[in-house]
């Protein structure tokens, strides 16, 4: 039997990204589980639905049939329509924890939704690669603009 130890180092991220949203805060709080949900695309805009149990220790998780799939994450907290805070690896199939939060506010109709992103662990990026950042960013942005666009047209 033969071992390798290697040293890795921990990485931390963080992604904060404002949206004012032209729709009520129920509505977009509801689009919000829609588009984590069954809505849900990947990177490529292709569909990738994904199931949302909308209650405190409820999963996060993408279903593929026959007993396979992925746990991303169990929501942390829940307080309908203001917050959505998720934890867990989510899409980093790395020794890593991530903290989603979806916080909004509403005023005068117009609904601000303020998302934050922070890990820790081994996360394999480089901040320095704008490419790999992008695509993490990319991401969350798309999933934002998807929220806002559908929000808007409720």
């Amino acid at each position: 039997m033969s071992a390798t130890i290697m040293e890795q180092a921990v990485h931390t991220l963080e992604i904060v990204k404002e949206e004012e949203i032209a729709a009520p805060i129920d509505v977009v709080f509801e689009t919000i589980l829609e588009e984590m949900g069954p809505r849900n695309q990947g990177g490529d805009k292709q569909p990738m639905p994904m199931k949302l149990e909308a209650w405190p220790g409820g999963r996060w998780f993408r279903d593929l049939g026959n007993g396979a799939g992925h746990f991303w994450g169990h929501v942390q907290a829940i307080k309908a329509p203001s917050l959505l805070e998720i934890w867990g690896p989510l899409f980093m199939s790395h020794p890593a924890v991530s903290n989603v939060q979806y916080r909004l506010k509403e005023e005068s109709g117009v609904t601000l939704l303020t998302f934050t992103h922070r890990a820790i662990g081994y996360i394999a990026y480089d901040p320095k690669n704008e490419e790999q950042w992008g695509k993490i960013h990319g991401g969350w942005g798309g999933l934002l603009e998807r929220i806002r666009m559908a929000s808007v047209r409720k």
